[in-house]
């Protein structure tokens, strides 16, 4: 075998063309390549160079400040981004507000299985991920702004069947993280949490006739490592960078945490006890719906609370959490180390993870909610004049056996208080999230009916549900008044179940009965 080149991260850099295609995998912070995103941000800043890139990525990969895929965010670097997650890398956002660049948004498990198919000549992916949705072309194709204009996904019929058909483009630089590389650039993960879709991006970047170079902490002696550690062999490698210990955190949230790399027994763990308020009873309801055996995907935010209600409950052995970005079992982390987990049982490829989901294999996805429809359909993409992004969202709940949705009933301010069994509002909050249209559409409740899904939609004092026409309320707090605490405070009337249920009071204990912000 070849020695691999050990560079610094501005070699690495320089070998970027101008309008290069580059892929970023990472995770947040997990696995995310920092030496060589802040060399290329330095490269622009200081010498212009490389302009107009286009930057292809799955997972959302920053900190919602500076760091991550925010040090690619300068005007005449980048061309056109093609991204699944947008929030946590706002300047990015904000270049596609204001139409500054081309700007996708593409499921997450589409994006990091797209590399694959690039890396085996395939004319793209072909799948019924992202139909009814922000991708299909009916509702745009993805394109984020007015300046987007080519069409990068297309409707096919195959079979009788209508498919997405997300276009394959080449690779030309792909920039990875790993922990150690030998001497021939072979690449292994032991301190990393994730793995992303690394094998597939420095594959497609090989076949493409382009270059992958990877930022690692250390290096090892030769032949010393079990070969099946090898998750990106050096024949795919054309660049080592060793990275210095602050760009090289496990993630954005800790330098280095052994728990989310060893698997052990979660009986033992310790999770903080969630307050009393919103998010504790939207957990509990969510908590209701998980059965023994379930495997099930926690989105990030209010779902997170599961996990710690669960094991207040002493439930959390019952089922196995996963999260798309690899982990199987254990804990899932919050925070700035989302995708990581803690004493995961296997952690596996992001691509594979997706495969699974795809297929149905998901028993049960509870996940966040910003805006909810008449028709029953979600938005947690586009909304306040932000772009939070598409994720893994629709790849999970479009597959999943069962969906509960997530939210404060409103937003912005939303304080509560629970006492002699009845829930009472203090502050409402200022937004609506019960919309009559929804701003982008995330989830399609025409798709859910077509095959046969009833998702929940939870808030802290009510529950509704999927029917043929629309949203039907079918649970209410104790203590809420329907008119006035709730259809009031909608911009539709949905169906009401008879006989409507009342919320279980014991959803709403607590450590304490003190007010909260929702």
């Amino acid at each position: 075998m070849n020695k691999v080149k050990i560079l610094s991260a501005k070699e690495a850099v320089a070998q970027i063309p101008d309008g290069a295609n580059v892929a970023i995998s990472g995770f947040v912070g997990a696995a995310h390549p920092e030496e060589l995103t802040r060399a290329l941000q330095d490269s622009f800043q200081q010498c212009g160079q490389p302009r107009n890139l286009t930057l292809v990525y799955a997972a959302g990969q920053g900190d919602g400040d500076t760091r991550g895929l925010n040090h690619l965010a300068s005007e005449g670097m980048l061309r056109r981004v093609i991204g699944g997650h947008w929030n946590l890398a706002p300047k990015l956002g904000r270049l596609a507000l204001e139409n500054r660049i081309e700007a996708y948004n593409f499921p997450q498990g589409v994006i990091s299985r797209l590399f694959r198919e690039i890396a085996a000549g395939n004319p793209g992916v072909i799948t019924h991920i992202g139909l009814g949705t922000v991708p299909d072309p009916r509702q745009g194709g993805g394109k984020l702004n007015s300046r987007t204009t080519a069409d990068l996904v297309e409707l096919i019929e195959l079979g009788g069947k209508e498919w997405l058909w997300y276009k394959a483009f080449p690779i030309h630089i792909g920039f990875l993280r790993g922990t150690a590389s030998d001497s021939f650039g072979n690449i292994s993960f032991e301190d990393e949490a994730t793995i992303g879709e690394v094998l597939s991006i420095a594959q497609a970047a090989r076949n493409s006739g382009g270059k992958t170079f990877v930022q690692v902490n250390r290096l090892v002696e030769d032949f010393s490592r079990d070969p099946k550690s090898i998750v990106v062999p050096g024949i795919f490698v054309d660049g080592v960078v060793l990275g210095h210990k602050e760009n090289h955190a496990q993630t954005f949230g800790e330098q280095l945490n052994p728990s989310y790399i060893t698997s052990n027994d979660i009986a033992g763990l310790y999770l903080p006890p969630l307050e009393d308020g919103p998010r504790r009873y939207i957990s509990a309801r969510a908590l209701r719906e998980c059965k023994r055996g379930d495997v099930i995907n926690l989105g990030i935010g209010i779902p997170e609370g599961v996990a710690a209600l669960a094991m207040e409950k002493n439930r959390l052995d019952q089922f196995t959490l996963t999260i798309e970005a690899g982990p199987i079992g254990g804990v899932p982390a919050g925070g700035l180390s989302f995708g990581a987990s803690t004493y995961p049982l296997a952690t596996i490829d992001q691509p594979s993870m997706f495969d699974f989901y795809d297929g149905g294999g998901l028993d049960i996805a509870i996940l966040g909610m910003a805006e909810c429809d008449a028709e029953g359909n979600v938005n947690v993409s586009k909304f306040g004049g932000r772009i939070a992004g598409i994720g893994g969202f629709i790849d999970i709940s479009q597959t999943a056996k069962q969906v509960v949705f997530t939210g404060t009933f409103t937003a912005d301010g939303l304080r509560t208080s629970f006492a002699d069994g009845r829930l009472s509002i203090v502050t409402e909050g200022k937004s609506r999230k019960f919309v009559r249209t929804v701003e982008h559409l995330t989830f399609s409740a025409a798709q859910a009916r077509l095959r046969g899904k009833t998702p929940l939609y939870v808030t802290e004092r009510a529950v509704f549900r999927l029917v043929d026409s629309g949203l039907e309320l079918t649970e209410v707090a104790p203590g809420i008044n329907v008119e006035r605490d709730i259809l009031a405070l909608m911009d539709f009337r949905p169906a009401i179940a008879e006989p409507m249920k009342i919320m279980p009071v014991d959803l709403f204990l607590g450590s304490s009965a003190a007010n909260c912000s929702g």
